[in-house]
């Protein structure tokens, strides 16, 4: 459904898995530092809100997704992953619990495939699950939020990115991480607020993909594809906890882990902007005339000019300069490496016990 805040005057409509929000209302570089600054709100009702009830909800639900969430008290909230079997990311969910419920945000393309999974996985446990998207809206901001929530109190998942989460790691070998400038915050809020929001500093969905991609934060609408492991794309920083028990792909992760070799990496790259050319979601990435890879993210950032993210094969050497091709052109590229070639994580952890070694404790 579209949000009322497309009737701002200089809304210009976001397209594909943000559509029903406005991409950006007019100045997309002002609206870039105002967020950044923490002083603008971001519109990001198309995103999906799943309400999980019931004295079960949170040991259950930690059962089958990759972090720990069984202990999260009243106001706590986290990132956790729902794996296939062999590993691979289906689906990434945002998560705060008011106490009573669990609230998960999703994207839009997830919450029925994802309320449709949980429901057959319920079996005897104690959950009610409930599809709250028609009347509860998602508002983003790079500060804490105040706004009244779906139940009265405030109600705001707190991005872990900014400074990874506890038992996870990060692969990232830089001093500072890039994503210590995101300080992400969700509030859920009654969809009926939006309306009165529009005398507030908005920024577009635009603005903040720019700061996701400079963050080299992951976006399952953006960076997963069907083959996409957490390794791959740095996501054992905020979303897995590499020291709980079993749920499903674990054996994957524990296996790519301890080896350290992923198939895949991700990859930022600062693009030649002589040309005026923004490379779109999908186009190729060539080292020399080899295809080794997908842009999966691009952006104008107001500091940085024309960024993407990339996905590239492991064996891409970190200091090639690659070269980005679009119907318009090809693109010079140079890397800003996120996941590097070597095997082991930046930051040792414990190793994981396999599987099987869990399962009989």
């Amino acid at each position: 459904m579209d949000s009322p805040l497309l009737d701002v005057p200089g809304a210009v409509a976001a397209s594909g898995a943000d559509a029903g929000v406005a991409a950006h209302y007019g100045r997309p570089a002002h609206e870039q530092r105002e967020l950044a600054s923490g002083r603008a709100v971001v519109d990001l009702s198309s995103r999906g809100v799943l309400r999980l009830a019931g004295p079960d909800r949170l040991t259950w639900l930690d059962s089958l997704t990759s972090q720990r969430i069984a202990d999260l008290g009243a106001g706590g909230s986290a990132e956790t992953l729902l794996l296939d079997p062999s590993g691979r990311i289906e689906h990434a969910i945002d998560l705060v619990d008011d106490g009573t419920a669990a609230w998960l945000v999703v994207e839009s393309a997830s919450t029925a495939p994802l309320a449709a999974f949980l429901l057959r996985m319920r079996f005897w446990k104690q959950v009610e699950i409930e599809d709250r998207t028609a009347d509860v809206a998602v508002l983003g901001a790079l500060r804490d939020l105040d706004e009244p929530g779906p139940d009265g109190p405030p109600l705001v998942w707190r991005d872990p990115w900014a400074t990874g989460a506890v038992g996870g790691v990060t692969r990232a070998e830089v001093d500072v991480h890039p994503g210590t400038r995101l300080p992400l915050r969700l509030a859920l809020v009654p969809r009926t607020a939006l309306a009165g929001l529009v005398d507030r500093p908005l920024a577009g969905v635009d603005a903040l993909e720019a700061l996701r991609i400079a963050a080299w934060r992951p976006r399952a609408a953006r960076e997963i594809d069907a083959r996409s492991i957490p390794h791959e794309l740095d996501w054992l920083r905020s979303a897995v906890h590499l020291d709980k028990g079993c749920y499903r792909g674990q054996e994957t992760v524990a296996k790519v882990h301890n080896l350290g070799r992923p198939p895949r990496r991700l990859v930022q790259l600062d693009l030649d902007g002589s040309d005026a050319v923004l490379p779109e979601p999908g186009a190729p990435v060539l080292d020399g005339d080899t295809e080794v890879g997908a842009v999966t993210s691009s952006a104008r950032h107001h500091e940085d000019g024309p960024i993407a993210l990339a996905v590239v094969k492991r064996s891409v050497a970190e200091d090639a300069v690659l070269t980005v091709r679009t119907p318009d052109g090809d693109v010079a590229a140079a890397q800003r490496v996120v996941v590097p070639t070597g095997a082991g994580p930046a930051v040792a952890v414990p190793r994981l016990p396999r599987l099987g070694a869990v399962q009989r404790h």
